[in-house]
């Protein structure tokens, strides 16, 4: 696969992670064609117990969408900026503490941007706490699972 159509993957795959994100769009079937797209140009091994591993975990990760409350968006104050901080700390939380880090760096930017609206540690953490019960977790699930999707896959490429 030449280097284009691995920029192309790979554009395609950050969509699928800001699709997460945005509500309304297929965030992870996007990562998931992109995996699919990559492994069929690929054909490989790794190619495609990489294309299997991820068909499982976003085939489970939406089993437990489904068995979380629903998302609560509206009247809960979620904002793009808070979802664009919560989106940026778990990228960098992804990537400073390897897959783990994801998800204290979900939760610390929702928390970033509600300490910065509204002024106090209390309120911060309450609004923390009734964002994530309303549709953070939810969004976290989804988004962790399309960040060791990616993840796996830019190893494969680098290292593979």
């Amino acid at each position: 696969m030449g280097v284009w159509q691995l920029l192309l993957v790979a554009m395609v795959m950050l969509l699928g992670l800001f699709g997460v994100l945005a509500p309304g769009v297929p965030g992870p079937w996007l990562v998931w064609a992109a995996m699919l797209w990559w492994s069929l140009h690929e054909q490989s091994g790794l190619a495609w117990i990489l294309l299997v591993s991820s068909t499982a975990l976003l085939l489970l990760t939406q089993v437990v969408v489904w068995q979380l409350p629903q998302r609560r968006i509206r009247g809960v104050g979620i904002t793009r900026r808070m979802v664009t901080y919560a989106g940026v700390g778990a990228f960098l939380g992804f990537l400073l503490v390897p897959v783990l880090g994801a998800i204290p760096g979900f939760v610390g930017g929702i928390y970033l941007s509600e300490r910065l609206r509204l002024g106090g540690h209390g309120q911060a953490r309450a609004s923390t706490r009734t964002v994530m019960r309303a549709a953070g977790t939810s969004i976290l699930v989804e988004l962790f699972a399309c960040l060791l999707i990616v993840g796996a896959w830019a190893g494969a490429v680098v290292w593979g």
